[in-house]
């Protein structure tokens, strides 16, 4: 991997050991993320049940998380053992682009998904009576403004990056950012990419976390208004908590996931001095959890959500029905 710390380029051969701990764990994280997303999706799309807002924000987050497993991973797995890529001329340049370009869309969509989840569940438990905040029918229209704002906010990307030829051992090609061609110098590249974490990582962050502290302040105060109505309060009061833990551990996961990466990414912009074999390691080992978001977030669905795994049982008799068929 090759990066720039502090104004100096750096230079990184991986070690064997983390090479097959790489291997291992990115081509876990593309199985997982593949085959899980693509669950949730089709379970969303044929679940008459689940076409509720929330679901179409899950099912949203899903198949931007399927750009890693498709694009993005199999990228980094090459990365492991070859120097250079193993094309070359143009297609290489695309390449390199559409890899920094497609990560910023994919984490963008969703920590926008995770603030229409929270408006959603906010309405749900302080409005029960009211009509939704966002209705169904208008589903359609926030997720293109998701994929919109992402795709604009992170073209930047694709003018940015391109190949650097460097000669620390040997003459390895890299995908880093080519900052005096695009940018008048390399702290615009710092400011752009720190903004991005700000503003897509710490201030969601922050709006999450008020939101659904008010909303487990309120589950918690809130008061059955009659006893004819006790039984449908309380189970509707149980469905809240149910799908409420699911979006705060989906919350959770992403936090967990990009914090530390942002973390590593800002000290190498900003920190006064940062070691090439310091950020080396760290920013390996923080990038890596931050890929394991997209195998995570369809773990959480299945976990706490009983529709999805109802949903998966049929999904997967009905594939186990066309084998049985077939054969």
């Amino acid at each position: 991997m090759n990066t720039t710390v502090n104004g100096s380029s750096c230079s990184f051969l991986p070690s064997t050991a983390r090479k097959i701990g790489g291997t291992i764990a990115l081509c876990l994280f593309l199985i997982v993320s593949l085959v899980g997303n693509s669950f949730i999706g089709i379970i969303v799309y044929k679940t008459q049940t689940l076409r509720k807002p929330i679901n179409y924000f899950i099912a949203n987050m899903a198949v931007s998380d399927l750009l890693y497993p498709i694009f993005v991973i199999p990228l980094k797995l090459t990365w492991l053992y070859v120097d250079s890529w193993l094309i070359s001329g143009s297609v290489d340049q695309v390449s390199c682009k559409l890899r920094a370009f497609l990560s910023a869309v994919s984490s963008i969509v969703s920590v926008q998904s995770l603030l229409l989840i929270a408006v959603d569940r906010f309405g749900a438990v302080m409005f029960p009576l009211r009509s939704p905040l966002i209705r169904s029918k208008l589903c359609p229209f926030f997720i293109l403004v998701t994929w919109i704002i992402a795709v604009a906010v992170s073209s930047p990307y694709l003018f940015a990056f391109k190949f650097v030829a460097q000669y620390a051992v040997g003459k390895v090609r890299s995908c880093v950012p080519g900052l005096y061609e695009v940018m008048e110098d390399s702290s615009s590249y710092a400011n752009y990419t720190s903004a991005l974490i700000v503003v897509f990582i710490y201030v969601p962050t922050a709006l999450l976390v008020i939101i659904y502290s008010a909303i487990v302040i309120e589950l918690k105060t809130q008061k059955i208004p009659g006893e004819q109505s006790n039984n449908a309060e309380e189970q509707r009061a149980k469905r809240n908590r149910n799908v409420l833990k699911m979006a705060i551990a989906i919350v959770l996961g992403f936090v967990l996931c990009w914090v530390p990466w942002s973390i590593i990414s800002l000290l190498s912009f900003f920190a006064l001095e940062l070691p090439c074999g310091y950020y080396s390691t760290h920013y390996s080992i923080t990038r890596l959890i931050s890929f394991s978001n997209c195998a995570i977030n369809p773990c959480i669905c299945f976990i706490f959500s009983q529709n999805y795994r109802q949903g998966l049982k049929r999904l997967l008799k009905c594939f186990s029905a066309v084998q049985v068929g077939v054969n």
